[in-house]
C-alpha cells in the first residue's frame, strides 16, 4: 500500500500545529477537508491515528506513522537533492533544552547547517523531556539527559553542563548575611524556570533537606529573563557556567555554595537510518559539543 501524500501531509500538519483549524490554514484547506483526509488515512491503516483533542496528538499507531513520515520526508529530500531536483534546503526538527540553545548550541550548529544546506526547527523542553518528543515522532533528533537510546536510534555522549547556585551581591547581603544555610534558604525567594525545572528543588532537598514548596519562588520560563531575574535580585537560582561564568568573574554575581555544583549530562539521540546530511550534521555537532562541554565521567 502506498501512503497518500495529501493525507499524510494533513496528518503531519494537524500534529505539528495542534489543531485541525491551524492545519487547514497551513495547507490552504478547510478544517473539514483536513479532517476528511486524516479520516481517509485512518481508513487506509484500519486504526485511529489522531486524537482530535486540543492540542491534537497522535495515537500509538499514529506515533509510529509520524516517525516513519519524518524520516521518509528527509530521505526523499536527500534523494531529490542528489538528483538536482530539490526545491530548497531540507528542514529538520530537533528537540533541545533551553540552556543548551541559549549557550553553546547555536555557534556549534550554525556552520554545519550552512554547509549541509539544512533548515532547523528547534522544539524546546527540559532535557528530561526532549527524549519523549523523539519517541512521539515530533522531532528527528534530540539533545537529552537520557543515556539509553530508543529502539532504532543511536546515542552519543556530548558532555555535561555545570550549574552553580548564584545570586546578586545585593541579594546575597540581604538574605544570606548569616550564610547560605537551611534557615536562610527557607526564607529567600528562588527563581525557577518552569514546573519541569527540578535543579533548584533537588539541590535544596539534597543539601538542606528542604522539600519543594517549603520556600518562596518565582517562575521565569525564558532563558535570558531567567538570568536577568537573578542578576537584578528577584531571587537566587542555578545557572550554567556558560551563562554565569563572566558575571562570577567580574563580581556581579556571587556563588552561594562554591564547594557544591550540579553537573547535567547531555546526549545526542538520532535515528540509526537517516539521511547523510543529517548524519554528518550530528557527527559535527557531537565533535564540537565535546570541545566546549565538560567531559562526562
Amino acid at each position: 500500500m502506498l501512503i497518500d501524500p495529501r493525507r499524510s501531509a494533513a496528518f503531519i500538519a494537524a500534529v505539528d500545529s495542534g489543531s485541525l483549524e491551524a492545519a487547514a490554514a497551513q495547507l490552504s484547506l478547510s478544517p473539514s477537508a483536513v479532517s476528511q483526509r486524516i479520516s481517509a488515512l485512518e481508513q487506509d491503516f484500519g486504526t485511529p491515528l489522531l486524537v482530535r483533542s486540543r492540542p491534537c496528538r497522535p495515537t500509538g499507531p499514529g506515533t509510529r506513522l509520524l516517525q516513519y513520515l519524518r524520516r521518509s520526508t528527509l530521505l526523499e529530500s536527500e534523494f531529490l537533492a542528489e538528483m538536482g531536483m530539490d526545491d530548497g534546503p531540507a528542514r529538520v526538527a530537533i528537540a533541545v533544552n533551553n540552556d543548551t540553545l541559549a549557550t553553546w548550541l547555536l555557534p556549534v550548529l550554525a556552520p554545519v547547517l550552512a554547509q549541509e544546506e539544512l533548515l532547523v526547527e528547534f522544539v524546546l523542553d527540559n532535557q528530561g523531556h526532549t527524549f519523549a518528543l523523539l519517541e512521539q515522532g515530533r522531532v528527528v533528533a534530540c539533545i537529552s539527559g537520557e543515556a539509553m537510546p530508543m529502539h532504532g536510534c543511536s546515542v552519543s555522549p556530548l558532555g555535561q553542563m555545570r550549574y552553580r547556585m548564584v545570586a546578586s551581591n545585593a541579594f546575597a547581603r540581604q538574605w544570606f548575611a548569616d550564610g547560605f544555610n537551611r534557615e536562610t534558604a527557607r526564607r529567600a525567594p528562588v527563581v525557577v524556570f518552569d514546573r519541569k525545572d527540578s535543579l533548584q528543588s533537588a539541590f535544596l532537598l539534597k543539601h538542606f533537606g528542604l522539600p519543594e514548596g517549603s520556600y518562596p519562588f518565582h517562575y521565569v520560563p525564558a532563558s535570558d529573563p531567567f538570568v536577568t531575574a537573578i542578576r537584578v535580585g528577584m531571587g537566587y537560582g542555578m545557572l550554567p557556567l556558560e551563562q554565569c561564568g563572566a558575571m562570577l568573574a567580574d563580581g556581579s554575581l556571587v556563588d552561594l555554595a562554591p564547594a557544591l555544583h550540579v553537573d547535567v549530562p547531555l546526549y545526542w539521540h538520532a535515528w540509526r537510518i537517516q539521511p547523510p546530511r543529517l548524519e554528518r550534521m550530528g557527527a559535527a555537532l557531537v565533535k564540537a559539543a565535546r570541545a566546549v562541554l565538560l567531559a562526562l565521567p
